[in-house]
């Protein structure tokens, strides 16, 4: 998700930082980040490790740039350490939004709710449907599913206090809501959902009909999972190659063509009380 857009934009040094495990860094953590490009992984995580990337220690190179997700934490850091280094967004905690009608499947939408809810007790699912009847059968499905998940102490909390079933009068009705909280994630689980395409304003990665679960956009989907939260969407996209690409400008005018404009120049300057900025034109042109 972070690494390959930035070998593709040809950033030259890429360092990884991970949770310190008892022995050893997780195998697959290791195995990925060789397959993905990485030059050097650290073992420390957190907002520590954000602080270690932001202003380096005696191992840890200092870093131009900080990318990836992490939970509240994490995100405060790397607010925190803004402008010292740049940073992708504010990416977590994890969130999903479902739109929905009485053709979807409960048992699904309970799933595809719980598997946001489980990465963090700050994780929000939300779902809008223009059905009551399913918005009572989500909720039921969601409890049952619940007692036998293995992170229930982590899901239920996010269910419980961030998350909540809206009932709507019209599908324009559950994309305004939507839009207006414009979530990480967004399942259209309608008949025909690429004809709703239109009606998405703010969400970082939308996923479309009964086949397209939001755990398939984590791993598989190709799309990049590294998405504004907290309503970021609103001004914020997935994480990609031009998240690792700066511009410069470069400026080049002959004698003739500045005299062309030195006058805007210097009407433009002195109303601004910059009388330096004037006389570097008008210096040229003296005799």
């Amino acid at each position: 998700m972070t690494a390959k857009p930035a070998k593709i934009a040809g950033v030259k040094e890429i360092i990884m930082v991970t949770p310190p495990q008892k022995d050893c860094i997780n195998p697959a953590v290791v195995g990925a980040a060789k397959l993905a490009g990485v030059d050097a992984v650290y073992q420390v995580g957190g907002a520590q490790g954000v602080a270690a990337l932001a202003y380096g220690t005696e191992t840890i190179p200092k870093v131009d740039k900080i990318v990836g997700p992490g939970n509240i934490y994490v995100a405060t850091a790397k607010r925190q350490v803004f402008g010292q280094v740049d940073i992708d967004m504010i990416a977590g905690p994890s969130e999903i939004g479902v739109i929905a009608d009485d053709s979807a499947n409960p048992v699904h939408l309970a799933a595809d709710l719980l598997s946001q809810a489980e990465h963090d007790p700050r994780a929000r699912a939300i779902m809008v449907t223009t059905s009551e009847s399913l918005a009572n059968a989500v909720s039921d499905e969601v409890e049952r599913q619940l007692k036998s998940l293995p992170r229930e102490s982590i899901a239920r909390p996010a269910i419980e206090n961030n998350s909540y079933i809206a009932i709507m009068d019209s599908i324009e009705d559950m994309f305004t809501v939507m839009n207006e909280v414009a979530p990480e994630h967004l399942e259209i689980q309608l008949p025909d959902p690429m004809n709703y395409m239109s009606l998405v304003q703010n969400a970082g990665s939308v996923f479309l009909g009964a086949y397209a679960s939001e755990p398939l956009g984590d791993y598989v989907g190709g799309t990049n999972h590294v998405l504004p939260t907290s309503g970021t969407a609103r001004f914020s996209s997935p994480l990609g190659v031009y998240d690792f690409v700066k511009r410069t400008s470069f400026t080049q005018f002959t004698k003739e063509r500045l005299e062309e404009v030195a006058k805007h120049i210097t009407t433009l300057a002195r109303t601004e009380g910059l009388e330096a900025h004037a006389r570097a034109i008008e210096v040229r042109f003296e005799k």
